[in-house]
């Protein structure tokens, strides 16, 4: 059985936390009610951050850049970075692990532009839908969308769209397995 005594000095602990985020981030953090923190939660200068209620955070989570990140509610965001010059979305009830998610090259390829400011086309936004599970060391790149109920797996690259109900792997990642409608 649970101990209420223990129940509410973790809530006040979360609240409290909450609170501390909120007063160190200003307008740049809006946190949803009930996340739960089991590690950092560290923002980069500029970004802005919604996350949704009963999210957790879990190991250190860096979010960097100059745009908009935003998380549904129920999701586990445990120890991944994310570098978002302009827009990330990632839907309810995602697993989200130590990976990288970028929306920008953060750099441009040809070598006489290297050291410049990033172009346009080196950004394009990133959307994860909702039910996604993205594996460990996996990098999900500029301009992808990730379709609802796919699994990005351990180690993969995705560097192009993934369908709804899928699982990816690989450099770079391909469709390995289709979800039926009864799983």
């Amino acid at each position: 059985m649970e101990n209420p005594v223990l129940r509410a000095g973790a809530l006040l602990f979360f609240a409290c936390l909450r609170g501390w985020l909120t007063v160190r981030y200003g307008r740049r953090l809006q946190l949803g009610p009930g996340i739960v923190f089991k590690g950092r939660l560290v923002l980069g200068r500029g970004v802005r951050v919604s996350i949704g209620a009963n999210c957790r955070i879990g190991k250190r989570v860096l979010i960097t850049g100059h745009g908009q990140v935003t998380v549904g509610k129920d999701t586990l965001l445990n120890g991944c970075w994310i570098g978002c010059a302009q827009k990330v979305d990632i839907g309810s009830s995602c697993l989200i692990s130590d990976c990288d998610i970028v929306d920008t090259d953060f750099h441009n390829l040809p070598p006489r532009l290297r050291h410049e400011p990033a172009v346009a086309r080196a950004v394009a936004p990133v959307h994860i839908g909702d039910n996604v599970w993205v594996g460990a060391r996996s990098i999900v790149l500029k301009g992808v969308t990730i379709g609802d109920h796919s699994v990005v797996g351990a180690g993969a690259v995705v560097r192009e769209d993934v369908p709804p109900r899928v699982v990816v792997a690989g450099n770079p990642a391909a469709v390995v397995r289709q979800f039926r409608d009864d799983e």
